[in-house]
């Protein structure tokens, strides 16, 4: 929202539409000046933003929406699937999905996009190139997750960490409280429960003390487990050549795509802010609405921009540029965030490494802003406002 208009993001000409479509895949840096005295006649801040609200999907189902899938049964029950009852077509569908995903890994790692996301019907992973959010690795979130796809992810030898329930507990020992849910980190062995009972061994009242059997101790952790299953603290952190190891995982997982409902046999959504194998170009819905708010005794007029679709990290930082020149200097934003990948804000390298990146497609403003550390938490931005050019947000 802002006082002036945003007639300048309206009807954009055949020229300046595809002249931004040609900057997106040509990753061309517009630079815009602090202020923009007439944005509507501004060629270069229309085609900039046409530029800023190109994404990347697969699958393209143009009869289905494709993101969020968490909790999308509604939106697509009733929609024609013709691969739910055809298992040779799911197999097609899903040989095809798993070029497209081979595709954004193998760029990813030659830091050619910076991140790219899988979505399915129970999950997220958000894969991330090495020098973004700190780390000098590739890294990958998955969330949320269970018990069951955790010890899938075990037994294929992926290494993984749970570093929301290792804060907790690192925080828990800190306040010298003892916390049960330590044995989500750490598998209690008997060698453990030998030494903690040879203090009473030493008083000779050992034999009077029932010693915790093995399976007790496997049915608490169990018990644990189960508990933080859908949460957010379940979010599991890959790293490294594990990612590869995920890849091939997540490519071979029955799990990944719902059975039955609308959704089954609907491969993973990818989004991703480049081009890449089976990807197709989509951009971001924009249209604007002017509307009268009362401001003590008199009527103001009161502009808004609503832009509606997956809006990736990279799509956010380049609008706020455009906004910031071409509102000069003034505007606000409510935003709704997709609930279950809020948590991917959370800082997950304790100590952070700067490593430079090819551009890879982004602003280097935007590509600068994303390789620093996460500092929102579990939480994500809800309202941004920039006042004289500087910022204020909530989250």
């Amino acid at each position: 929202m802002s006082s002036k208009p945003f007639t300048w993001a309206e009807h954009l000409k055949a020229q300046e539409e595809a002249q931004g479509f040609a900057q997106h895949c040509r990753a061309t840096e517009t630079n815009l000046p602090q202020s923009i005295q007439e944005p509507k006649l501004s060629t270069e801040l229309r085609c900039a933003f046409q530029q800023s609200l190109v994404y990347w999907l697969h699958p393209s189902l143009p009869w289905l929406q494709l993101f969020p899938r968490i909790g999308a049964d509604r939106k697509i029950v009733g929609k024609a699937s013709p691969w739910s009852q055809d298992e040779a077509l799911q197999q097609v569908l899903m040989s095809d999905w798993s070029v497209s995903f081979t595709s954004l890994y193998n760029l990813l790692k030659a830091q050619l996009c910076p991140y790219f996301y899988v979505c399915t019907y129970q999950f997220t992973v958000l894969f991330r190139a090495a020098g973004l959010a700190g780390s000098d690795v590739i890294t990958a979130v998955v969330s949320p997750t269970t018990r069951g796809l955790r010890e899938a992810m075990r037994s294929e030898g992926i290494e993984f960490s749970l570093p929301l329930v290792e804060e907790s507990r690192t925080r828990k020992q800190k306040n010298s409280e003892v916390n049960l849910e330590t044995e989500v980190a750490k598998t209690p062995s008997d060698d453990d429960d030998d030494e903690s009972f040879s203090w009473l061994e030493e008083m000779g009242v050992k034999d009077k003390v029932k010693k915790p059997d093995a399976i007790s101790i496997k049915l608490r952790k169990e018990k644990h487990e189960v508990q933080m299953d859908h949460k957010p603290e379940s979010l599991a952190l890959v790293k490294g050549t594990n990612t590869f190891t995920l890849l091939n995982f997540l490519i071979n997982c029955k799990s990944l795509v719902a059975v039955a409902g609308p959704q089954a046999g609907l491969p993973p959504t990818l989004l991703s802010p480049v081009a890449f194998r089976g990807g197709t170009m989509q951009t971001l819905k924009a249209r604007s609405l002017n509307a009268k708010a009362r401001v003590q005794l008199a009527y103001e007029d009161i502009f808004s921009l609503e832009i509606i679709g997956p809006i990736l990290p990279h799509s956010l930082h380049s609008l706020t540029m455009l906004l910031k020149a071409a509102q000069r200097g003034a505007f606000s934003a409510v935003l709704y965030t997709h609930e279950p990948t809020a948590v991917f804000n959370t800082n997950l390298d304790t100590e952070a490494v700067h490593k430079d990146l090819p551009t890879c497609g982004l602003h280097p403003k935007t590509l600068d802003q994303l390789s620093q550390c996460p500092t929102l938490g579990k939480s994500s931005i809800r309202f941004l406002e920039m006042k004289d050019y500087a910022y204020t947000w909530k989250s």
